[in-house]
C-alpha cells in the first residue's frame, strides 16, 4: 500500500469534520429553534461536543448583549 492509498484509508475511517461556518450555522439555527433533523444528525456524527458548547456559550452571550442593547435604546428613546 503506497502513501496515497494509506491517506485514502485514513480519510475513509473518520468522518469529515464540520467547518467553522457549519458549526456557527448549526448553533444559530438550534438557538432559534429551527435546526433541521438532517443537520442535527450530521452535527452529532461529525461534530465535537466541546466546539458546540463553546459556540453555544458565545451565541448566548451575543444574544443577551443584543437584547440588553435594544432594551436600553428603546428606554432611552422613550425618556426613561
Amino acid at each position: 500500500m503506497d502513501n496515497s492509498e494509506k491517506d485514502q484509508a485514513v480519510q475513509d475511517e473518520k468522518p469529515d469534520e464540520l467547518n467553522p461556518l457549519q458549526v456557527v450555522g448549526s448553533v444559530f439555527a438550534a438557538g432559534l429553534g429551527v435546526q433541521s433533523s438532517k443537520n442535527r444528525e450530521r452535527d452529532f456524527k461529525q461534530g465535537r461536543m466541546g466546539v458546540f458548547i463553546a459556540a453555544g456559550i458565545v451565541f448566548t452571550l451575543f444574544f443577551i448583549g443584543a437584547v440588553v442593547t435594544v432594551v436600553q435604546m428603546v428606554l432611552k428613546n422613550t425618556g426613561h
